[in-house]
């Protein structure tokens, strides 16, 4: 076996299925694959929308990725025969108030500066644009490149198309990875078993920390960042594009579901629902769009977002000869998903992976940190 990949979420299955193509016998290795945080997703694609302050290479490789998405979906969508829900349908940032207004000016002044496709709205034209919009609101910003995909249609297509380019699925937990000296041999499994590879990719999400034999200068920084987000679902849509307030985001599906997130908290590998997050979603996602009270709630739910001390990926190689990372993600996994994969399988094969270099695990570990 040449790669065994932990981890059986949207990156992992999507690194599986491009090193596959590229030639590479595979083994994804999860117990429950095509879930986990991937599946408690919201499917939003807004590099734009996501850019921060002072993450600039990172606002760099969010957009590359975009702008590999439609060819990635529409691979996938042959591959497999599915509809993955992918729409490049924009997003309009909201403001409910002469504070969120204030607060909108001063991003729209930031996304200008960074040369990004912006467009500042008035009221008026806001609700022109979504007609469900309250009307207390007070202005917006248009960003029309923004793209969504319905994630759990996605991340299950890439376990069909992994499955059917060669790669093996394997239900059970690695519980440690095996090295001689500073090499990779492979990895034990819960179920007692033993798989031997040349490579191997750690690409668990916020478990990716947790496996056992992991020497410490490569050891992932990554946290769980925990999620909760609601499902509703109505006769026909709401809302045309994603809607994006300063405190929730809603992501309207074009057969009437509707997905509002999310919220972000420090609390380890807890995954309990509470109903305070679900008031407080619907509490902030009705002021935004009224029309969502008489909407069904089918589901709430909660994930964990890998977490990284600069909130950026770790991909790519390690101090460990044949240990690779592809995890750290934090809100950008499914966005990230086509440049990962690419990158990663470029890894692989011995390529220059130049898209993700900026990346490298290394940069925790040359500061002290494990990778």
């Amino acid at each position: 076996m040449d790669t065994i990949i932990v981890g059986g979420g949207a990156i992992g299955l999507a690194v599986a299925w491009r090193a596959a193509q590229a030639g590479l016998a595979v083994t994804v290795v999860d117990p429950n694959p095509a879930r986990g945080a991937t599946w408690a997703a919201a499917g939003m694609l807004a590099p734009v929308t996501e850019a921060h302050y002072g993450e600039d290479a990172l606002l760099e490789l969010n957009l590359e990725s975009a702008r590999r998405w439609p060819s990635f979906a529409a691979e996938l969508s042959e591959a497999t025969g599915r509809d993955l829900g992918y729409r490049q349908c924009g997003t309009v940032s909201v403001a409910r108030n002469p504070d969120d207004n204030a607060a909108l000016d001063e991003l729209f002044a930031f996304q200008q500066r960074l040369d990004l496709e912006v467009q500042r709205l008035s009221a008026r034209e806001a609700r022109s644009l979504e007609p469900a919009l309250s009307p207390r609101v007070r202005g917006g910003i248009l960003v029309s490149g923004d793209h969504q995909v319905d994630n759990r249609a996605f991340v299950d297509a890439l376990r069909a198309a992994a499955e059917a380019a060669g790669v093996t699925l394997r239900r059970t937990r690695v519980t440690a990875l095996r090295t001689r000296g500073d090499r990779v041999e492979g990895v034990e499994l819960a179920d007692g078993g033993v798989l031997t590879a040349s490579e191997v990719v750690l690409a668990a999400g916020a478990h990716s920390g947790q496996i056992g034999g992991v020497p410490a200068a490569a050891v992932p920084s990554v946290r769980p960042i925990k999620g909760q987000l609601l499902h509703l679902r109505g006769p026909s849509p709401l809302a045309t594009r994603n809607i994006r307030g300063l405190d929730v985001y809603i992501v309207p599906r074009a057969d009437g579901r509707v997905v509002v997130g999310a919220t972000v908290e420090e609390l380890g590998f807890d995954t309990r629902v509470t109903a305070g997050a679900v008031h407080e979603l619907l509490r902030e996602a009705w002021t935004l769009l009224p029309g969502l009270a008489e909407l069904e709630l089918v589901e709430a739910t909660a994930g964990l977002r890998p977490g990284s001390p600069d909130n950026a990926p770790l991909l790519g190689g390690t101090a460990v000869d044949g240990l690779l990372l592809a995890t750290g993600h934090h809100r950008h996994g499914v966005l990230l998903t086509p440049v990962t994969a690419d990158g990663l399988a470029e890894a692989l094969t011995g390529g220059p992976a130049e898209a993700i270099a900026a990346f490298s695990p290394r940069r925790f570990a040359a500061a002290g940190a494990p990778a």
